[in-house]
C-alpha cells in the first residue's frame, strides 16, 4: 500500500485507530491558561480561500475559522461571562438589555436551515480529480485534459430519510461531485443507481410524496416498506426498473467507498471542432461494489446509525483514501438519440456495458474530511446546470425539470440568490456576473454599470469567444411539433430492462431481491397493493413472482406482456470478482491469556495490508499479560463490540468469558455464567459474522471457539493457521471476494 500524506501538512499519515476527536489529547483538569484555537486534525481540510467572486486570496485556511484566545460577541467585543444572563440582582428578572443573551439565543434559534426535502442525510469529503486526457477526443472540457488536477467536494446521501435517520436504510444513495475547475464549477449530481423511478420531472413530487412517511403519522421514517410507496410504483410501472435495483443489494451498500455512481441522464460532450457525442457518466470504485446483507443493515441502524459516514471519515483519517475512476459510455449524437434500440433520453433505461464499454477518463481521490459539517456538507449547493465548456445537457425530460428545481431549492434553503458565495460553493474561476445585491450578499461590487452594453465601466464585462473558453450551447435542431403532454412511444417499455437486470443477477443476489420484496410487501397493509405488485413482478420473471408470492401467502400472477429474451449483463452483478481490501476493518478478539505476540504480529500484518485492526477484549485499557513486548491497546470491549462493524474477525485462541457476562448487566449474555465458558457475547458476534458471510480466522486453539459457535473449520471463508500473520493472509484473500457466498444454498 502506498504511503498516504495529509492534504493539510503534506506529512505522512500515521497509521492507527481513527476517531480521535481533536488534534491534541486533553488533560483531566479544565484548561485555565488562554490559548488560541487548535489547528484542524491532519485529515481535515476546509474550503479553498477564494473571494466571493472566485479569486484566490492567498489567505491561510485558518483565517476562515474563529481566531483569538478569548470569547467575543459576533462583532468581536470580548466577554467576561457567558454562564449567566444579565439580571436585576442575583434573583431578579432577566433584563431586555442583555445584548449578549439575545445575540446568543437568536443565533441558536436560527442555527438550522430547512433541510433538503430529499438527500437530507449526507456526508461529504474533499479530494482531487486527475484527468487522464483520454476524453480529449470527445470534449474540450479543460479539467479532463491529461494530468490536470482539479479540487473536488463530494457529498453522499440517502434520498428519503430526514437528517436524523440512519445510514443503512434500504434506499437510493446520492453521489454528487463538485469540480472546482478553472473554467467554472461543474456539478455531476448523480446516484448509486443508474436509472430513476420516473421519466419526466413533473412526476418527481409524486414519487417523493409516495416514498416519504405517511403524512398523517410521519412514519415510517427513511423506508419504502409501506403502502403509499408500493401503491405508487405498482401503478406507475415506469418505476419498475429503479424499484428492482433498490430491492437488490444496491439498496444497502457496504460503504460509500464501495459504491458506484452514475450521472443517470445522457449528456452531450463537445470537442474543440464543435463536434458532439452523447455520453453517460459512471463512477467506478477502486475497492469494487459491495453491499451489506439485510439483517446486518437492520442491526447497524440500531447499533451505529452513523455507520456509512463514520466509515468514510475513518478511512480518510487512517490514510485509506477512497478512489473512483470516472468513465463515460460514448454514443453517436444521432437525430433520434437512440443506441442499439435504447432511447438515450429515457432515464429509466441503461445501456449495458457489453454494448458500450465504460472508458476511463480520470481518477478521483478523497483525501480530506470536512472541518465543519454545517458550513460545508449542509450548505453545499449542487445544480445539474452548473456546466463548463465542452459539457452540455440533452432533452431528457427529467433532466430539464432538475435544471429548474435545483436552483429554486437552493434559493429557498440558503436564504436567497447568493448561495454561490458561501465558501464551500465559491467557484475557483473569476466571477464577473453583473448580478447584484440580494440577501446575504458578501461580495463588495464596484463600478456603476451592472448592465450590458455599457460605457461607464469601460464596457466591462466583455463577451468571450469560443477561443477563450466561453460556454456555448450546442446548436441542436428542434423538430417542428405541436405542444403536447406526451412521451415518446419508446418510453412505454417498462419491463424489458428490469428483466435484463434480474437475469444478470447471481443466485445469492436473486435470493436477496426476493427477500427484499417479500419483506417490504409484508409491511404493507392493503392486500390489493400486494396483488398488484405481484402482477408487476410477473412481467419481469415468473420465478421472481412465484417466490415473492409464496412469502406473502398469495397465488402468483400471470404475465400480461411477453417476456423478452435478454442476454445477461455481467457488469450488473456485484459478485464473482476480487478487489483490493484497503480500509477493511478487522476485529481481533483476545484476552490477557491469549498469544499476545501473535496478536501483535497479526495487528501489524493487518496494518501492512492497508486494513484497520481493532482489538476486542473483555475490558478496556491494554493487554500486557505476558510482560513481554509493548502493551496492546484495546479499541472495543465485549460489551461494546458488535459483528456489524467488522469485515472479518480473528480469534487469538479461545478467549474466556468477561466478568460482566451476565444478563442483568448485558442482555446479550446468558443468565448463567460458568467461570471458564466462552463469552456469550463473543459467540453472538461470531455467529452473526458467520451468518453474514464474513471471513473468520484464528490460531492457537481458536477451533474450540468455533466449535462452541457451531462453526466448522472446513466451512467456506474459515481460515485456521499456526500464527496470526498466516491467518491475516488467508483472511485477506477471502475478503477480496467480499463475502463467503458459498455458505448459503440458493433456491433460484
Amino acid at each position: 500500500m502506498t504511503t498516504k500524506h495529509s492534504p493539510a501538512t503534506g506529512e505522512p499519515v500515521e497509521k492507527g485507530v481513527p476517531g480521535k476527536p481533536g488534534p491534541v489529547s486533553p488533560a483531566v483538569d479544565e484548561p485555565t491558561q488562554p490559548s488560541v484555537p487548535l489547528p484542524p486534525k491532519a485529515d481535515q481540510e476546509g474550503p479553498e480561500t477564494v473571494s466571493p467572486t472566485g479569486q484566490a486570496t492567498g489567505a491561510e485556511r485558518a483565517r476562515m475559522a474563529q481566531g483569538g484566545a478569548h470569547l467575543t460577541t459576533a462583532q468581536g467585543a470580548r466577554l467576561y461571562d457567558t454562564d449567566h444572563s444579565l439580571k436585576a440582582g442575583p434573583r431578579g428578572p432577566v433584563l431586555l438589555q442583555d445584548h449578549h443573551l439575545r445575540e446568543k439565543i437568536t443565533h441558536f434559534d436560527h442555527e438550522r436551515i430547512p433541510e433538503r426535502v430529499v438527500h437530507a442525510r449526507g456526508a461529504a469529503a474533499h479530494g482531487v480529480f486527475l484527468g487522464y486526457g483520454t476524453a480529449g477526443e470527445v470534449t474540450r472540457a479543460a479539467f479532463l485534459a491529461k494530468d490536470v488536477e482539479t479540487p473536488v467536494f463530494v457529498r453522499f446521501s440517502t434520498v428519503l430519510g430526514s437528517r436524523g435517520s440512519a445510514d443503512t436504510v434500504r434506499d437510493t444513495r446520492g453521489f454528487a461531485t463538485k469540480f472546482y475547475t478553472e473554467e467554472g464549477t461543474f456539478d455531476l449530481v448523480g446516484n448509486n443507481i443508474p436509472v430513476f423511478f420516473i421519466q419526466d420531472a413533473v412526476k418527481f413530487p409524486d414519487v417523493i410524496h409516495a416514498g416519504k412517511p405517511h403524512p398523517d403519522r410521519e412514519i415510517p421514517q427513511a423506508q419504502s416498506a409501506h403502502d403509499t410507496f408500493w401503491d405508487f410504483v405498482s401503478l406507475h410501472t415506469e418505476a419498475t426498473h429503479h424499484t428492482l435495483w433498490n430491492m437488490s443489494d444496491r439498496g444497502i451498500p457496504r460503504s460509500y467507498r464501495m459504491m458506484e455512481g452514475f450521472g443517470v441522464h445522457t449528456f452531450r460532450l463537445v470537442d474543440t471542432a464543435g463536434e458532439s457525442v452523447l455520453v453517460k457518466f459512471h463512477w467506478k470504485p477502486k475497492l469494487g461494489v459491495h453491499s451489506l446483507v439485510w439483517e446486518e443493515a437492520q442491526l447497524i441502524s440500531g447499533t451505529d446509525p452513523d455507520f456509512h459516514r463514520r466509515d468514510l471519515f475513518d478511512a480518510i483519517e487512517s490514510g485509506a483514501f477512497p478512489q473512483w475512476e470516472l468513465g463515460i459510455q460514448v454514443f453517436p449524437d444521432t437525430p433520434d438519440q437512440t443506441f442499439e434500440g435504447i432511447d438515450l433520453l429515457d432515464p429509466t433505461k441503461i445501456v449495458p456495458e457489453e454494448l458500450a464499454p465504460v472508458q476511463p477518463i480520470g481518477l478521483m481521490t478523497l483525501n480530506a474530511n470536512t472541518e465543519n459539517y454545517f458550513a460545508e456538507t449542509e450548505q453545499v449547493a449542487f445544480h445539474p446546470g452548473h456546466l463548463v465548456p465542452g459539457i452540455d445537457v440533452t432533452d431528457d425530460p427529467l433532466l430539464a425539470g432538475r435544471l429548474f428545481s435545483y436552483l429554486d431549492t437552493q434559493i429557498s434553503r440558503l436564504g436567497g440568490p447568493n448561495f454561490g458565495q458561501i465558501p464551500i460553493n465559491r467557484p475557483h474561476a473569476c466571477v464577473n456576473d453583473m448580478l447584484r445585491d440580494g440577501m446575504h450578499q458578501t461580495a463588495v461590487h464596484t463600478g456603476v454599470a451592472p448592465y450590458h452594453p455599457n460605457s461607464l465601466d469601460g464596457g466591462c464585462p466583455f463577451f468571450a469567444g469560443a477561443d477563450m473558453s466561453a460556454f456555448i450551447e450546442t446548436p441542436v435542431k428542434v423538430p417542428a411539433a405541436s405542444r403536447v403532454r406526451e412521451a415518446p412511444a419508446s418510453f412505454s417499455d417498462h419491463f424489458s430492462q428490469p428483466r435484463l437486470f434480474w437475469l444478470s443477477m447471481t443466485p445469492p443476489e436473486r435470493e436477496h431481491i426476493i427477500a427484499a420484496y417479500t419483506f417490504e410487501l409484508n409491511k404493507c397493509y392493503e392486500q390489493a397493493i400486494k396483488e398488484r405488485t405481484l402482477q408487476v413482478l410477473a412481467n419481469i420473471d415468473p420465478q421472481l413472482c412465484e417466490q415473492v408470492a409464496a412469502g406473502l401467502g398469495l397465488p402468483p400472477a400471470a404475465a400480461t406482456v411477453p417476456l423478452v429474451a435478454a442476454d445477461p449483463s455481467p457488469a450488473l452483478s456485484q459478485m464473482g470478482g476480487t478487489w483490493p481490501t484497503d480500509g477493511r476493518v478487522i476485529g481481533i478478539i483476545a484476552d490477557a491469556e491469549s498469544d499476545l505476540d501473535g496478536v501483535r504480529t497479526a495487528r501489524q500484518a493487518v496494518l501492512d495490508a492497508g486494513m484497520l485492526p481493532l482489538v476486542v477484549a473483555p475490558v478496556g485499557g491494554a493487554l500486557d499479560g505476558d510482560g513481554d513486548g509493548d502493551p496492546i491497546s484495546i479499541q472495543r470491549t465485549y460489551a461494546t463490540a458488535r459483528s456489524t462493524e467488522f469485515d472479518a474477525v480473528l480469534l487469538a485462541g479461545a478467549p474466556r468469558s468477561g466478568a460482566d457476562a451476565y444478563g442483568a448487566r448485558d442482555a446479550k449474555s446468558d443468565t448463567a455464567r460458568p467461570p471458564q465458558a466462552v463469552d456469550p457475547r463473543m459467540l453472538l458476534l461470531l455467529t452473526e459474522a458467520y451468518r453474514h458471510g464474513k471471513a473468520i480466522g484464528g490460531w492457537n486453539g481458536a477451533e474450540e471457539f468455533l466449535q462452541s459457535a457451531g462453526i466448522s473449520a472446513d466451512d467456506p471463508g474459515i481460515a485456521l493457521a499456526e500464527d496470526g500473520t498466516a491467518v491475516v493472509g488467508a483472511v485477506a484473500a477471502a475478503l477480496a471476494g467480499h463475502r463467503a457466498w458459498d455458505r448459503f444454498p440458493s433456491a433460484v
